[in-house]
């Protein structure tokens, strides 16, 4: 029987749906005339980030927050690393990149297309969602990859562009609202774009 690899993408997508829901505040201070309150849309300042580890480098807006999770799986503790980027209100989007690290005789010895089809059959079973669109890519020094879309109950869409490197899975993702989605059509596709995984770490 061949074993599945628990790919943890969807664990990402869990952490993350915090970071997509923007709640407005109410003052209680009244409102004096002196001081109008501004109701521009505040811009997003992109910035080139680069991991710590210089593992990549991709656009995003502002400073990611980063995060770490351990998960326990047949192969021992894989180390899941997240980084996420979220611009200001009124957009309702998160620009998210994770990867993490397989042991280097396993990411020897497996198939990346076979690792890749895992991580797209969890990321559909785990966040119940609706493969919308799904095509093999390649980063831009030649690793093997897939791009996949998927809806879930929520009407939520995940844009994910995953990549085997280096005994790593890189996933660089986008969710977003329908609306959303055909307002920033350019913005996320320059974003997916921009992503640059290293040939060595």
């Amino acid at each position: 029987m061949r074993k599945r690899v628990f790919l943890p993408l969807a664990i990402a997508t869990l952490a993350c749906t915090g970071f997509t829901k923007v709640e407005a505040i109410s003052s209680k201070r009244p409102y004096s005339p002196k001081k109008p309150i501004s109701t521009a849309p505040v811009k997003s300042q992109w910035r080139l980030f680069t991991a710590p580890d210089g593992s990549f480098s991709v656009l995003m807006p502002g400073k990611p927050k980063m995060l770490s999770q351990i998960q326990k799986t047949f192969m021992g503790e894989i180390d899941l690393k997240i980084f996420v980027g979220q611009p200001p209100a009124p957009q309702e989007v998160a620009y998210i990149v994770t990867y993490n690290e397989f042991p280097y005789s396993y990411a020897q010895l497996v198939n990346p297309q076979v690792i890749l089809n895992n991580a797209r059959d969890m990321a559909l079973k785990t966040t119940q969602s609706h493969l919308l669109a799904q095509r093999p890519i390649r980063s831009s020094n030649g690793h093997p990859g897939k791009e996949i879309e998927y809806i879930n109950a929520g009407g939520k869409i995940t844009k994910n562009r995953m990549y085997v490197a280096e005994g790593r899975l890189y996933q660089v993702m986008v969710i977003i609202t329908k609306k959303q989605r055909r307002t920033l059509s350019k913005t996320i596709d320059g974003y997916l774009n921009s992503f640059q995984v290293v040939l060595k770490r």
